[in-house]
């Protein structure tokens, strides 16, 4: 439960060993980079653009040499693949890969190649297709399509539109030349197109081509020197060739698969190099040093201060921020509280003076999730399913990790609240034993069965969100008191804490509560006299100092009276607790319609299957449906009721300079 505190650590060593500082820091990854030192006449910054830029072409075409080998040679995935993480290498191993990094940038840009090669060999093939698709109509043609002809005739193919018959080209061209003679023969015919050659003096074949393309006749585009049959069959060779060449091509793709680790290290390696070249770019640097500053946790500064003393000749100045600076923020908690922090990420990070409300936020969470869920059997399925992907998959990422973290705590919690209520699939032990073995037993609730007594859970829903809010409004007092601001304590929670505490103790005894809660509670006459006076004082006092910023006594009132009408958003903030019962009887109220409904078909064998099949169906909706409406009900309850009384947000999170690697990580020294 705590945001690590920062210190500026600046770095000033000899510009010989730059390179090999930031390495030594990009590899602890504790360091965020920023620095406070302009360029002056002493002190500049290096162009290091040309090699970044080079080295995020190397790994752009690493991951594309990865992408092509996994079209060609698959690595075989499950569904939760996704959740193995990244693969964790070896020091020794990582470094004999990538000294024959050349070696492996060559084999990438040769897999490139190949690959752009076989796409230029299949738009061959089509093209080749193509040309076999247009000789089709005149694979009947004995002589070339560009056959010359002889000293006096000449040859012409070509198209005509529709199909035509001999009588029909003859009377068509002796309407448009009469005066001209000619030999047609029709090659092919289909329903839109005729093809025909078309035979006629040398002297006539100019005046004859106006004629005929007057009445619709074309040349084809394409005229081969060969006869169409030879030389369909020798594109038909061809094709047969370049199909060779394609299975040659992903043969040695395949073979070239064995570097799919190297390759995955280079693009690692390149990345990393293009990192570390971005912040030398950002180094002010004279002749002979350079320097380099940036925010380091203070718990982890001697680790820092002795890895670099040990080894170069620099000077390490440790100093505490000041006090406008605004550190970024990188929270600490325990097993258990950590899992919630990215649902406090998702709201925003603490921001300046703020405290790290996880630890208490994730045991609230966990509570409400559980109660919204309230199903043993539910719960059970959930802890065990992230159980074992946690200990199936101990690399998956830290996100993911810890969100399945927090789902297995919150499934331990539904567990609990299942049992309290008798939840097991619903009522599925009763319908079970009454319908197929003709006695009803069942697992009676530890506490009482919400189904039977809503009004006592929206009770209770209420009083726990009284609880959460009440927490969330004493966090803000601690801030206070730890902030020397005893003013604002007394005035914007202790009065507001008598206001509350007061209200409630005149609603309890009320027979407003006794008509709801179906119970009648009294308290003494002191008790009430108590809860008057507590109420009148605390009003009071909210209406007199909570302007008190304003020296007019009009403008003090009226702020004053703004601020105590919130009361109703407290009485609103209570009543939006009332989803857990919601939510609790939902789960409750479709498990039970699940399992009457497999019971319908009796007992028989035929019943059976529909009853297994309606609970699997059912059930797998219903926690399906109410996984999602807990998780969303219980996010709105920290992010707008909880947090709403004392939390704003808005920090910014510690982005340490460190080895952001794809697809492995090289064991190093322990990081944070």
């Amino acid at each position: 439960m705590a945001v690590l505190q920062m210190q500026r650590m600046s770095i000033c060593a000899l510009k010989k060993d730059r390179k090999a500082i930031l390495e030594k820091l990009q590899s602890m990854g504790v360091m965020e980079i920023n620095h406070v030192l302009e360029e002056d006449e002493h002190f500049r910054r290096m162009d290091t653009g040309n090699a970044r830029m080079s080295f995020d072409k190397a790994a752009a075409s690493a991951d594309q040499a990865l992408d092509i080998l996994q079209q060609y040679a698959p690595v075989k995935q499950s569904m939760l693949s996704s959740l193995a993480g990244k693969d964790l290498v070896d020091q020794k191993k990582y470094q004999s890969i990538i000294e024959d990094k050349d070696e492996l940038l060559k084999k990438a840009k040769r897999i490139q190649a190949l690959d752009k090669e076989k796409a230029e060999q299949h738009a061959n093939i089509l093209k080749i297709e193509n040309s076999i698709e247009s000789l089709m109509p005149w694979l009947k043609l004995d002589v070339p399509m560009n056959f010359p002809g002889t000293e006096h005739i000449v040859m012409i193919p070509g198209t005509m539109p529709g199909m035509l018959t001999l009588e029909n080209v003859y009377a068509m061209l002796a309407a448009q030349a009469p005066e001209l003679e000619a030999d047609f023969h029709i090659i092919s015919a289909e329903q839109d197109t005729t093809y025909l050659t078309v035979f006629c003096l040398r002297n006539d074949a100019q005046q004859l081509e106006e004629a005929l393309r007057s009445i619709g006749f074309a040349k084809p585009s394409q005229m081969i020197g060969e006869i169409p049959a030879k030389a369909k069959e020798e594109m038909e060779a061809e094709i047969s060739e370049i199909k060779g060449r394609i299975a040659e091509i992903e043969k040695e793709v395949s073979d070239l698969a064995a570097n799919r680790e190297g390759l995955k290290l280079l693009a690692d390696y390149f990345r990393v190099r293009a990192d570390k070249y971005e912040v030398l770019g950002q180094l002010p640097q004279s002749e002979r040093t350079f320097l380099i500053s940036g925010y380091v946790p203070a718990k982890v500064v001697p680790k820092v201060q002795k890895a670099l003393a040990d080894k170069y000749d620099c000077v390490v100045d440790v100093e505490e921020l000041k006090e406008d600076e605004e550190a970024p923020v990188l929270l600490k908690n325990n097993k258990f509280s950590s899992s919630a922090e990215g649902i406090l990420e998702a709201f925003g990070l603490p921001g300046k003076g703020e405290m790290d409300p996880t630890a208490i936020m994730s045991f609230f969470y966990v509570f409400l999730f559980g109660l919204m869920l309230s199903d043993a059997a539910y719960g059970a399925i959930v802890a065990i399913a992230c159980g074992v992907l946690i200990l199936k998959f101990p690399r998956m990422g830290k996100g993911m990790k810890t969100s399945i973290q927090l789902f297995f705590w919150c499934g331990l919690s539904t567990l609990f609240w299942g049992v309290m209520f008798g939840g097991y699939f619903g009522d599925v032990i009763n319908v079970v034993s009454r319908t197929f073995f003709g006695h009803e037993v069942g697992i009676p609730a530890v506490w009482f069965v919400p189904l039977d007594e809503p009004m006592r859970l929206l009770i209770y829903s209420m009083l726990f969100g009284v609880i959460h809010l009440f927490v969330g409004l004493g966090i803000k007092g601690y801030m206070c008191i730890r902030d020397k601001r005893y003013m604002d304590f007394f005035c914007d929670v202790v009065l507001w804490f008598m206001l509350l505490i007061g209200l409630l103790i005149m609603l309890v005894p009320s027979e407003l509560f006794a008509s709801i809660a179906q119970m009648s509670i009294t308290f003494p006459p002191v008790a009430v006299t108590l809860g008057k006076v507590l109420a009148i004082a605390g009003a009071a006092g909210i209406l007199l100092m909570s302007g008190r910023a304003k020296k007019n006594i009009g403008l003090r009132l009226a702020l004053g009276a703004y601020d105590l009408y919130n009361v109703s958003g407290w009485l609103s903030d209570v009543l939006s607790y009332s989803r857990l019962l919601a939510l609790g009887l939902a789960t409750g109220v479709i498990a039970s319609v699940v399992n009457q409904m497999g019971s319908m078909a009796g007992k028989s064998v035929f019943g059976v299957i529909v009853f297994i099949f309606a609970f699997i169906v059912g059930h797998t909706f219903n926690i399906a449906i109410n996984l999602l409406g807990a998780y969303v009900h219980t996010n709105r309850l920290q992010f707008v009721e909880f947090f709403g009384k004392f939390y704003e947000g808005g920090g910014r999170a510690f982005n340490p300079f460190k080895e952001n690697t794809k697809y492995a990580d090289i064991k190093e020294e322990t990081n944070l």
